[in-house]
């Protein structure tokens, strides 16, 4: 049987009809269907809304939510979703809950780059106001963004940390993160074992896994490693390295304690995108040593493809080299 309106049977009647919002027009097409399942959070991100009016609010009168889910915003990114809202208009409302402390403003739950894209456009916000209490806030706005699956999952465990510390248990935290127990305690224990200032040092290291921030973790807990991780967050070059990048070089240096801060810190990768999207490759070249790893779609196939073809591919690399 299906699922009827999650945030509804999270809420307990507390959806208190906003009166001083003249509703702009009924919700339609993509906005229209409600979360069913969590199993179907990663196919219906956009679709926590049904059977709510949509309302055109002023950018200016949403606050941010209480609780940050992002280390960082990718700029690019946000420039990308800019440019399609001042293209074709917002495509999906944001959900907002009236201010707890402030009357008269809104705090968003979920939608934070589209409020920001609206103010900057100096153009109004389509969203959907519902009445919520602290516990429905998060566990709505945690699922949302692992339907969406944009944050890392560094990202994923400080969301948990800061919920925790707010006073949330662990059944509210599975909740919102859409994740077990046992998940959760991993997410815990890389935020205790690493401090939220190294964490806010690496961001958000969107291609690192939770096995390498655990492996990570296990060495920043050593007190005696405390030195040396400031040292290489100070290094004048850590600042230039892509997120990735500064996680490798904290993880190099105290990986590898006898080797120079300093070199850790300088293996510097580079990335490469076949335009199809169907391959994406990184790789570092120290002079004397060359690594490379691919993903997605074709890296497998492709891989075999250059195995098979190292051989003519260095002749003409021979041939070529004057």
């Amino acid at each position: 049987m299906a699922r009827k309106n999650l945030l509804a049977g999270l809420v307990d009647g507390a959806d208190t009809p906003q009166t001083d919002i003249a509703p702009a027009y009924p919700m339609r097409g993509a906005s229209k269907s409600m979360v069913r399942s969590l199993d179907e959070l990663s196919r219906q991100a956009d679709k926590f809304l049904e059977g709510e009016t949509i309302v055109e609010l002023d950018p200016d009168s949403i606050d941010g939510s209480f609780v940050v889910d992002r280390l960082e915003d990718d700029r690019e990114e946000f420039e990308a979703l800019k440019h399609a809202i001042a293209e074709r208009g917002q495509d999906t409302p944001i959900l907002v809950r009236p201010h707890p402390s402030a009357p008269g403003r809104y705090q968003v739950v979920f939608g934070h780059r589209r409020v920001r894209a609206a103010r900057e456009l100096g153009a109004k916000v389509k969203a959907v106001v519902r009445a919520l209490d602290d516990r429905t806030h998060v566990i709505a706005q945690g699922q949302e963004n692992s339907a969406r699956a944009n944050l890392s999952f560094i990202e994923r465990a400080s969301f948990a940390h800061r919920l925790e510390a707010l006073g949330h248990d662990r059944s509210v935290i599975s909740s919102s993160l859409t994740a077990d127990k046992t998940a959760i305690s991993k997410m815990m224990t890389v935020t205790e074992r690493i401090s939220p200032e190294v964490i806010r040092s690496i961001g958000p290291a969107p291609s690192t896994g939770r096995d390498r921030w655990l492996e990570l973790s296990l060495l920043a807990g050593k007190a005696d490693n405390a030195g040396q991780i400031g040292e290489v967050l100070a290094q004048p070059s850590f600042g230039s390295l892509t997120s990735d990048e500064r996680f490798n070089a904290l993880f190099n240096a105290l990986a590898t304690s006898r080797k120079p801060v300093r070199k850790a810190v300088l293996q510097v990768k580079d990335h490469w995108q076949a335009e199809d999207k169907a391959v994406q490759a990184q790789y570092s070249n120290s002079g004397k040593a060359f690594a490379l790893s691919m993903k997605s779609k074709n890296a497998g196939r492709f891989g075999k493809y250059l195995a098979d073809n190292l051989d003519r591919l260095y002749a003409e690399f021979l041939s070529a080299k004057d």
